[in-house]
């Protein structure tokens, strides 16, 4: 981390990574510094989308000039890293120290060291360029967040579909109950021809149609970022090449013409959340599915969700200078590399477990999920340590989410796996933040809810007309 930034040991250490230092204890650590210091200033970052929205995250920093200064860097361009991510914008506003703005406009200049960020927000999401703003504090303009309806339609015949990186679920839905659902292994990141995913999720679709007397919707959940139905960037498709993929922007409007139904597709984030607060009857829901990577989603205290992108898979966990690096943005500490099957592959060397090559990575983790349900001390370990990882994860989640429940689910959740990791995540929450434990759940499907809910809810998307 460097520049006097200071990294806190947590109570808990994960048992194959001492290394970890959590966000949440570092970030709250230097504001309790700045809060006994006495001289602490504002500091009000503030992020703008294209539909005009505006986020905004109040803190306070020491003031220019004070000997501990330089630390504001590392804590301010580590909260805009996270808010980034969770709400998304192509304008940032930093209102607040001139110091603090130059060094975020450094990292996420072009060619800066955020430049992935800076090109995926500008070129990619927001097709606007990337700005940083310095201004005084009362100058970030206000915050305007917009919040619509999602879901929860369960009249007629519907099918639900969920792309994951390694399967793709699929569901026939009678007002609101499965009587048909499958899993089919593919391997989409891979794939340069558009044309692969399209046969796959029509003949997909086709199958469960075939199961019903007839087809009033189809909505379906992807990891990525959508709008209006199209894919502006997805991991599914990382091997579509840049000039070809307006094949993919379409795809599913293409698929609705096909198929003559109204057709629904959004962020499978947005869609866990909606399955949890679908089971559970309440709001305040924050979903996170440990599959392939780690998708999150939100649904308000109000039962709405945001048009944020809530894409905690770069959002930073770990600010230990030796943390894992994310393959895709190359930074360090990013939720994906702690919260999905990465960590598994991550860890297996530490615990002992050598995981066969050439075999799709669905198949890797079910290698190591046998040795977990047969008692292996390292697979053990790896999910305990995934446990860890989660209570700081969701400690720090907290700092910026309204929370009553945080539902986790996904594949690296199933057999013996999501119970250890909920019960190491209860424990920190307990010891380390018991204000949060009382007043959040953390929840954990059942195994059937767990593995087709998400293709019931992703059916509730559209509106029957």
């Amino acid at each position: 981390m460097g520049m006097g930034f200071r990294l806190v040991e947590p109570r808990f250490l994960p048992p194959l990574d001492g290394g970890f230092r959590p966000a949440v204890l570092s970030n709250h650590a230097f504001r309790d510094e700045v809060g006994v210091s006495g001289v602490g200033v504002p500091l009000v970052l503030g992020l703008e989308r294209s539909d005009g929205s505006v986020s905004r995250f109040e803190t306070q920093v020491f003031a220019e000039g004070h000997p501990r200064a330089e630390a504001n860097l590392v804590y301010a361009e580590r909260l805009l890293k996270f808010l980034l991510w969770q709400c998304g914008g192509w304008k940032v506003y930093v209102g607040g120290p001139r110091s603090i703005a130059a060094y975020i406009r450094r990292c996420y200049a072009p060619d800066g060291v955020r430049a992935f960020d800076h090109h995926f927000m500008a070129e990619k999401v927001y097709q606007k360029p990337f700005t940083v703003v310095h201004c005084a504090p009362e100058e970030v303009p206000p915050e305007q967040e917009r919040e619509r309806a999602l879901g929860r339609h369960l009249d007629g015949c519907r099918i639900g579909f969920d792309l994951g990186a390694s399967d793709l679920k699929i569901s026939a839905v009678v007002d609101g109950e499965a009587i048909y659902s499958d899993e089919i292994v593919w391997e989409p990141s891979g794939q340069s021809d558009s044309q692969y995913h399209y046969d796959i999720i029509v003949a997909a679709i086709r199958t469960a149609a075939a199961k019903m007397a007839r087809v009033d919707a189809i909505g379906g959940s992807s990891a990525g970022v959508y709008v209006d139905n199209r894919p502006m960037v997805a991991s599914l498709f990382r091997g579509i090449p840049a000039e070809r993929f307006e094949q993919v922007r379409t795809m599913f409007l293409r698929m609705r013409d096909e198929m003559g139904v109204p057709l629904e597709v959004v962020n499978d984030g947005e869609v866990t959340a909606l399955a949890g607060s679908m089971s559970l009857g309440d709001n305040g829901v924050l979903g996170i599915a440990l599959g392939s990577s780690e998708a999150g989603g939100y649904v308000t205290m109000s039962g709405s969700i945001t048009g944020w992108l809530n894409e905690l898979a770069f959002a930073p966990v770990d600010y230990s200078p030796e943390a894992a690096v994310d393959e895709w943005s190359g930074d360090r500490g990013c939720g994906a590399s702690y919260l999905s099957q990465q960590c598994v592959f991550r860890l297996a060397p530490k615990a002992g477990i050598s995981i066969p090559e050439g075999v799709p990575n669905a198949e890797k983790l079910k290698f190591v999920q046998r040795k977990l349900e047969a008692g292996h001390e390292g697979a053990i370990k790896i999910w305990q340590s995934v446990g860890v990882y989660m209570g700081y994860a969701i400690a720090h989640y907290a700092d910026f989410y309204d929370l009553k429940h945080v539902l986790i689910l996904g594949r690296c959740t199933s057999g013996k796996g999501g119970s250890i990791i909920r019960e190491g995540a209860n424990v920190v929450l307990r010891a380390e933040f018991p204000a949060l434990a009382a007043r959040i759940n953390v929840q954990l499907p059942d195994e059937e809810s767990r593995r087709v809910g998400q293709s019931i809810a992703a059916a509730s998307l559209p509106t029957i007309r």
